[in-house]
């Protein structure tokens, strides 16, 4: 069914969702930050690795996240990511500029409930 049918992570959403994935879970590593992403769209997103970890290097370069290297569940080598100070300003930051253009989009996609 076309309906069933994954979207890709819309441009310029990454970055959020990386990063209010590890606001919410703690620190984290880079499959669970997918595996995460696409649970709370309802499955709808498909987080491609090709792109999340460019953007959690973006991240890190930028001084949002920090990594370390740590031991996964499967007791396999994983490199876990959290967010620092700067990257909790970030999520708000980011948070309340996306809030304010989804009300912008609102207003096109709805004009008949404008005042």
């Amino acid at each position: 069914m076309a309906g069933d049918k994954k979207s890709d992570v819309w441009q310029g959403t990454l970055a959020l969702m990386v990063l209010k994935t590890l606001e919410t879970m703690g620190p984290i590593h880079g499959y669970g930050i997918a595996r995460r992403i696409e649970q709370i769209s309802g499955d709808r997103l498909s987080i491609n690795y090709g792109t999340l970890y460019p953007a959690l290097l973006k991240l890190e370069q930028e001084g949002y996240i920090a990594s370390e290297w740590g031991v996964s569940d499967n007791n396999r080598k994983a490199k876990y990511y959290k967010l620092t100070r700067a990257g909790r300003k970030q999520v708000e930051k980011e948070a309340r500029e996306w809030e304010h253009t989804a009300t912008i989009l609102a207003r096109f996609l709805h004009p008949r409930l404008l005042p």
